[in-house]
């Protein structure tokens, strides 16, 4: 029940993201189920390994190859749905958490949170870089087959 709850909210935040992002019409529905594909493959993930940087790079790895596809395929750029796809795995509230603490003079802590943010930030990114790894070498895997 709770993966269910969990599909339904990540695709409607990620599709409202969608709206705000001025994606098109066309293309909310796939913002949204990648989003949601991204959001659950990191909530079991995160659940299985009880590894969040993990996770958060698997999805995003997932998202951005998806996306890089649906683009080829829809012929649209794939910023329509990488960053709507993305949007769940950010971790603004750790952010807000670690600004807060800092705030509030506990050091200890909002060092620790932002020391998670940095790193979940960097899965992000990390895993942005290494889908379009993935797209060059799958490009000149059918570029070297079609010459076979």
């Amino acid at each position: 029940m709770a993966v269910l709850a969990q599909a339904i909210t990540s695709f409607i935040a990620t599709s409202a993201f969608g709206i705000l992002f001025n994606a098109p019409k066309e293309s909310l529905i796939k913002c949204g189920l990648i989003g949601m594909g991204g959001w659950l493959i990191y909530f079991l993930m995160e659940d299985y390994t009880d590894n969040a940087i993990l996770a958060t790079l698997a999805a995003t790895i997932f998202i951005a190859v998806l996306s890089q596809e649906l683009a080829k395929f829809y012929k649209t750029p794939v910023i329509i749905f990488s960053v709507a796809g993305i949007i769940p795995l950010v971790p603004g509230g750790l952010a807000y958490d670690a600004m807060r603490n800092f705030v509030e003079n506990d050091y200890y802590s909002a060092i620790t949170l932002a020391a998670k943010v940095f790193m979940l930030a960097g899965s992000i990114a990390f895993g942005l870089v290494f889908s379009e790894v993935i797209n060059q070498i799958t490009k000149k895997f059918r570029q070297y087959k079609m010459k076979a």
